[in-house]
């Protein structure tokens, strides 16, 4: 009884990631078609379109400017984040419940409004912020935040932090070169788990980026909203080509996070 139980489960799972995977092979059958118009099947397959788009410097430069911002955000986020979260655990551990509603925050304001009150700040400031990757990174942090602090803070609780730290003080460390030297190692993990993860999150965000910036800094997802109109195919291979690279991210940061949990 049990066994068939087990085999109407994984029936189940398996038919509805089956059913959610049909779009995505229709998408990939399509860009690799040459031409698909009223027949069932295409009538022929080439990589032309995956090749334009590889070779396309419009491209190659809003894919670009989508990591310089991603990275640069992630950067910030690990300077500011990481020492508080050690001062928070280390020094302060009731102030974790309430960094825990603070860090729901970002996600408690829409984007939509987060953008507009933005624009009617900076709009008239002598500090030229809108329009440029500056005021993007600012943002992106916001966004980073409660994924880097949940991921990192679970790696926290993973270690016994104070008698690491107190070892290390009687080994003669300071507070600093104990935790560059001994609890970030034992981060490692995590934090690369949540970088990953807030990586893949922030190549995908699309209203700041369109709202604050727009066309005058395009990133990857504001290339892919101006070339809707172009052809089918190239639109679908810009598609494909982004689903793998978030795919291979998201399975970077599920690889990391399992090595935290054993």
């Amino acid at each position: 009884m049990q066994e068939i139980n087990s085999r109407w489960h994984q029936t189940v799972v398996y038919s509805i990631v089956g059913v959610m995977l049909i779009p995505i092979f229709a998408t990939l059958v399509y860009s690799l078609s040459s031409r698909w118009g009223a027949t069932i099947l295409p009538d022929g397959f080439t990589v032309k379109w995956y090749t334009e788009l590889l070779t396309d410097p419009r491209f190659l430069h809003a894919f670009g400017r989508s990591l310089f911002i991603c990275i640069a955000s992630l950067i910030l986020s690990v300077i500011l984040v990481l020492p508080a979260i050690f001062v928070v655990f280390y020094y302060f551990p009731k102030l974790d419940k309430l960094m825990n509603v603070f860090i729901l925050l970002p996600f408690a304001v829409p984007p939509v409004v987060s953008s507009v009150g933005l624009l009617q700040l900076y709009a008239d400031s002598s500090i030229a912020l809108i329009g440029t990757p500056w005021i993007l990174i600012g943002t992106y942090f916001t966004i980073a935040l409660p994924f880097m602090y949940r991921a990192i803070a679970n790696s926290f609780e993973a270690i016994n932090l104070h008698d690491l730290m107190d070892a290390a003080h009687l080994l003669g460390a300071s507070s600093s070169k104990a935790f560059l030297l001994v609890i970030l190692p034992n981060l490692r993990k995590g934090l690369m788990a949540s970088l990953f993860l807030s990586f893949s999150f922030l190549l995908g965000e699309f209203v700041f980026a369109n709202i604050l910036v727009g066309t005058r800094y395009e990133t990857l997802q504001i290339y892919l909203y101006n070339m809707r109109q172009t052809s089918g195919h190239f639109t679908s291979a810009l598609v494909m080509t982004y689903f793998l690279f978030i795919f291979i991210l998201t399975w970077l940061a599920s690889r990391f996070s399992q090595g935290v949990k054993s």
